[in-house]
């Protein structure tokens, strides 16, 4: 069986506060993007896991789809099987893409080998691997809070505007993007500002990751300032970056940022 998992993008992150159990407390908008891996299993002799694709750093037994499965098979007795992940989805980029392919591989094993898992039952294994893979259960937009694993439904629709998202070649990591950051109350809910014209968003929705990476890293800032010079009626870093995308009335032609910067457009 074969499933394609998609990217999502944060619109708006707020840092409300610090929890005891080391993490954060936040407040977000998960929306889904269409930039997708592509992820296979079958029944095997032995258990093996290959990727392709983007380079995945780190030792293949870390991946998260292998340890959804050994957590599905402490409840189920499952067979061995062989895992190919082919990686398209930047890693490092503030899109989710490793959590995506968790919540995708338990919903295919669910179906695969029907377990009759409903979706809460899903989200629960999620949450142990990552604070957003659980959003990928549903993989509709929503308002997340807490660890960024409880969700609101929200009525929101893109489809009538042109989504680019740009990688440029920068890493950004999660200790950075965290030191410079200091937790506190939106002065406005993002469920409140999400509900205003797309063309009212800039500056009223924002990222707390984005002012001190920004500072830090000037591609992530060229990026952006040439997504809004372009026309676009809004940009963001998603979630710790370093990717940033831009809301468009209409296609536009981005093609002088392609030298240096993954470009994806009409997601």
């Amino acid at each position: 069986m074969i499933t394609f998992p998609n990217a999502k993008i944060n619109l708006g992150l707020n840092i409300t506060s610090r929890r005891s159990d080391g993490y954060h407390n936040l407040e977000t908008i998960f929306y889904p993007v269409q930039i997708k891996d592509a992820l296979e299993v079958i029944e095997s002799a032995e258990m093996s896991f290959e990727t392709s694709g983007i380079e995945i750093p780190g030792h293949a037994n870390e991946n998260l789809c292998l340890q959804a499965y050994e957590l599905m098979r402490k409840d189920f007795d499952l067979p061995n099987i062989a895992i190919h992940l082919y990686k398209q989805i930047p890693i490092g980029a503030g899109l989710g893409g490793g959590s995506a392919d968790a919540a995708f591989f338990i919903k295919l094993i669910n179906e695969k080998f029907q377990l009759s898992l409903d979706v809460e039952t899903m989200q629960n294994y999620c949450r142990i691997l990552g604070a957003d893979c659980a959003f990928f259960i549903e993989n509709k937009p929503v308002f997340a809070f807490e660890k960024g694993d409880v969700f609101e439904e929200i009525n929101l629709d893109l489809t009538e505007y042109y989504l680019v998202l740009i990688m440029p070649p920068v890493h950004v990591s999660t200790g950075e993007a965290y030191r410079g950051v200091k937790p506190q109350q939106a002065k406005q809910s993002l469920k409140t500002l999400i509900q205003l014209p797309v063309e009212a968003w800039q500056g009223k929705i924002t990222n707390d990751f984005e002012e001190h990476i920004l500072r830090n890293h000037p591609q992530i800032r060229g990026v952006k300032s040439a997504l809004l010079e372009a026309g676009a009626l809004f940009a963001l870093m998603s979630g710790s970056g370093a990717s940033v995308y831009g809301i468009f009335r209409e296609n536009v032609d981005l093609t002088f940022l392609q030298k240096d910067n993954l470009v994806f457009s009409g997601i």
